[in-house]
């Protein structure tokens, strides 16, 4: 296991993680595949939008001033085969291809119907959505980089494409590993719940990745590092074995490994033993303390980053006003859970290292650098909790 200057301030550890990894290369994956994605190419219009003139209301295409002669309607998906003249009207749903001729669209609500005519006031070209005027067909609309959000996929699909190119998803292994960790029940004689092992999927997702594999490990080095081995993802997650105590056999099994250590350590509060290490096949282990509210805070530190640089996010940062003073420490930063109320963040209670209480009543967490403590009123850096 190769070592380097590894000791590192949060900001450094965070900036170290995103800055190890590249996107995953990018594939062409069916829209219904792309959900959570990253764009790898630019979004080109494949056509324009509308791609043609369309009604944007439910009413009467007209031609000319009226009143109008009703000749009939057309519905979405069907077409008028002859060209409205001055005078001349016909019922239309909203999206439907207007006919030729048409100079304005008569909003039902606005439209007197009898004897065969229709009568009503109406503006050149009101409520005509013209062929293109959302966009030309090769119009670039998107940059690569972008997050394929729900809208992102409706106008993709409205363009033309059936497909897009984007960066997979990293695909993560989590182990869990301790002798005194139950995966269900009530704890007793020593034993305790596992924590960590149901947070990992929505903690992995709401930082760009997938978990495909979710394994619990009793503490024994080699089963450790067969795991390791085994693992087909992106990056491994191990759970406690990160300190320097007789059942943390992380370390070694990274040396086994020939693991280059990327970050060993940080300083901060809670979650000082956190790992990050690149392994000879390229893949990444992040090793995650075996306390819960460590473990969160060690997942915004090193693995959200990570996971954000594979999957071709950028990094967050967002900033609120503290509610209350927070205290800091002299040589850490300390991650606090915070509760957002508008635009202030006020600390809740039950944040110690081992707990979730704080965090599950918690919108963010808060970082507050080492030196002087913050005030109320002060800007503070947060990040939000999925």
């Amino acid at each position: 296991m190769r070592t380097g200057q590894l000791l590192a301030t949060w900001a450094q550890a965070r900036q170290r993680a995103y800055e190890a990894a590249a996107p995953l290369a990018g594939e062409a994956r069916p829209l219904s595949a792309c959900a959570g994605t990253v764009l790898a190419a630019p979004l080109v219009a494949r056509s324009p939008l509308p791609p043609y003139d369309v009604s944007a209301m439910d009413g009467f295409a007209v031609a000319g001033p009226g009143p109008w002669r009703l000749l009939g309607e057309v519905l979405a998906g069907a077409t008028w085969g002859a060209s409205l003249t001055d005078g001349t009207a016909v019922g239309i749903a909203t999206g439907a291809l207007l006919p030729p001729g048409c100079t304005a669209v008569l909003q039902v609500e606005r439209a007197q119907v009898g004897d065969g005519l229709v009568r009503g006031e109406v503006e050149p070209g009101r409520h005509v959505r013209r062929a293109g005027e959302e966009c030309a067909a090769g119009e670039h609309l998107l940059d690569a980089g972008s997050a394929v959000t729900a809208a992102v996929l409706g106008l993709a699909a409205a363009c033309g494409h059936d497909a897009l190119d984007v960066h997979p998803r990293p695909r993560v292994a989590a182990l869990v590993t301790g002798d005194e960790l139950l995966a269900s029940g009530l704890p007793h004689a020593g034993r305790i719940r596992d924590a960590l092992g149901p947070q990992l999927p929505l903690l992995v997702a709401a930082h760009g990745g997938d978990v495909v594999e979710l394994a619990h490990l009793p503490d024994e080095e080699a089963l450790l590092r067969q795991a390791v081995e085994a693992a087909s993802c992106d990056v491994v997650v191990i759970t406690g074995a990160t300190s320097v105590g007789p059942a943390d056999h992380l370390r070694p099994v990274l040396t086994a490994l020939g693991a280059e250590l990327l970050v060993d350590g940080v300083a901060c509060r809670p979650g000082h033993p956190q790992v990050l290490a690149r392994l000879p096949d390229g893949r990444f282990v992040v090793g995650l303390p075996g306390n819960p509210l460590a473990a969160l805070v060690a997942t915004v530190t090193v693995l959200g980053p990570l996971l954000a640089a594979l999957a071709g996010r950028g990094l967050r940062h967002a900033t609120a006003l503290l509610g209350e003073e927070l205290r800091a420490a002299p040589d850490s930063t300390r991650l606090v859970p915070v509760r957002l109320d508008g635009t202030h963040a006020h600390p809740v209670r039950h944040t110690g290292s081992g707990m979730l209480r704080g965090a599950a009543e918690a919108d963010a967490l808060a970082v507050v650098p080492p030196g002087p403590s913050l005030q109320a009123g002060d800007a503070v850096e947060i990040l939000p909790l999925p």
